[in-house]
């Protein structure tokens, strides 16, 4: 059993691991051909377009790792088949409960290292990759409208609400064209803050340079407008670098456990955070797909020669490949219009894939 452990092992990761590596290269040629168009942009240079498509591969590595799974095991089962070896096995007391064992303590694996690349190594790497970006372009615009944050202090004038608006990043903690609306418990508008950039320490303490700063005041029955111009203004809120990261940066820079933080903050606040949700689920359920991946990739190793070649069942891994990429992204959709149960949105691909999967191996086991 150790040997034929050995044979299943050997073959399917040095598989996986070429299928990854021929994946990878295509995406950092892409990824590096669509930096070309910055080079000589505020000293962008050459070097800092590989170094950024460099950077990028850790979170290509993550969303490709099931696929790439999935097309390694089906070319390494398919041609241990083409080739007899799997009747030769089969033969020896290699039955299906084992063969099902081997793939699933493989695919566990293979699941580990899904979980550390996406939790720990694409958010950094990619988060690094935001900074580096934004210090030679001169920041990161956050979409059309910027990014709006909501926040909530308890004064001595009363209850006060916040809503922040952030035009463009430099990185998690450091943001330029800062707007700070101040509103009362009655929702009346108090005060606009407008900062050119601004700088979030860990303790929440927001450094804000360039202020200008507009209040609305009661004068004889009256409103009039106050405005006030600092060089520097500190303000103190409950709004931590790692909740603005989450807000201004794109998501694939946080990890599990920080996008569950955000999803807490928005709630707290009121904000929707059914997209976040989601997204959280699909992060947590992700690592699992390798094992869809090898109960997929099982039913190849049943079907012989005269089923076709070894090249003809890896085009039709791609296509499994591509077709649950799909259904994962349009259920993530069709869950967010119809308001359905987020873990139940990111469970659906894996649980209809695994069971085709398991429909088919028991149908060529029976029958082949």
């Amino acid at each position: 059993m150790r040997t034929v452990r050995r044979l299943f092992y050997a073959d399917i990761v040095s598989s996986v691991a070429f299928v990854a590596v021929a994946f990878l290269s295509l995406f950092f040629f892409i990824d590096f051909v669509d930096e070309l168009g910055n080079i000589g942009t505020r000293g962008y240079t050459l070097f800092n377009a590989a170094a950024y498509a460099l950077l990028l591969l850790p979170g290509h590595l993550y969303e490709l790792l099931p696929i790439a799974v999935l097309i390694g095991a089906i070319y390494a089962l398919a041609r241990l088949a083409q080739t007899s070896q799997y009747t030769i096995l089969r033969t020896g007391g290699l039955g299906p409960g084992r063969a099902l064992w081997l793939l699933t303590s493989l695919g566990l694996l293979f699941a580990v290292v899904t979980w550390l690349v996406g939790d720990y190594a694409a958010p950094a790497s990619e988060r690094y990759a935001s900074e580096v970006k934004a210090l030679r372009l001169g920041g990161v615009r956050v979409g059309a409208a910027g990014a709006w944050l909501r926040d909530h202090a308890q004064t001595p004038e009363g209850e006060r609400s916040y809503s922040v608006n952030v035009g463009a990043a430099e990185g998690g903690s450091r943001l330029r064209d800062v707007r700070i609306f101040e509103f009362d418990a009655d929702g009346h508008l108090l005060s606009r803050t407008a900062a050119a950039t601004a700088e979030v320490a860990r303790d929440a303490t927001w450094t804000l340079h360039d202020v200008h700063v507009t209040r609305w005041l009661e004068s004889d029955g009256a409103p009039r407008a106050v405005e006030d111009a600092r060089p520097l203004l500190v303000w103190h809120s409950t709004l931590s670098a790692t909740v603005v990261a989450a807000a201004v940066l794109p998501v694939s820079t946080m990890s599990t456990i920080e996008l569950w933080r955000y999803i807490g903050h928005l709630a707290s606040n009121e904000q929707a955070a059914q997209s976040q949700e989601i997204l959280f689920w699909k992060r947590a359920l992700y690592p699992f797909a390798c094992l869809v991946m090898m109960g997929l990739a099982l039913p190849f190793a049943y079907l012989g020669s005269r089923s076709g070649g070894v090249s003809f069942k890896v085009f039709g891994g791609i296509m499994i490949g591509i077709s649950f990429v799909l259904l994962n992204n349009v259920a993530g959709h069709l869950g967010l219009l119809r308001d359905w149960t987020p873990w139940i949105v990111a469970t659906i691909p894996s649980a209809l894939y695994m069971l085709m999967s398991f429909a088919a191996f028991s149908w060529l086991v029976r029958y082949r």
